[in-house]
């Protein structure tokens, strides 16, 4: 196993990394609306979900993938009444890419997050 860290997303907020790698999978921790310095996006669901990409985006290319290669994601989502908002950042970040998803309402997220996301993808 190998664990992905880098400065150009937050820092984990507990025990765990921002991701790892095993048998050329890549396996991320889910994403709340930090920026890279830890402070957090206060926004509506549209500016949290870009947050949340960029750092999924970080993390990514630190495991030398790319959303592109993402398998699978799991959305939660503090009110599912953000789905349709949401999805349209989401389906803006992915483009033709589709891949498999989750989309889950949640009682609460960590520091009160409107969303938060973890992917899996394929590392070449």
């Amino acid at each position: 196993m190998e664990v992905v860290a880098t400065k150009n997303a937050p820092a984990a907020i507990g025990p765990y990394v921002q991701g790892m790698i095993l048998n050329n999978v890549f396996y991320s921790s889910g994403q709340i609306p930090l920026t890279p310095a830890g402070e957090f996006v206060d926004g509506d669901i549209t500016e949290q979900t870009n947050q949340v990409f960029e750092n999924l985006k970080a993390v990514l290319k630190e495991a030398g993938t790319s959303l592109e290669k993402v398998v699978k994601t799991t959305v939660f989502i503090a009110d599912m009444n953000d789905f349709v908002a949401m999805n349209e950042v989401y389906a803006a970040h992915f483009g033709e890419h589709k891949p498999a998803r989750t989309t889950v309402e949640v009682a609460r997220l960590p520091k009160d997050a409107k969303v938060e996301i973890e992917v899996i993808a394929v590392i070449d």
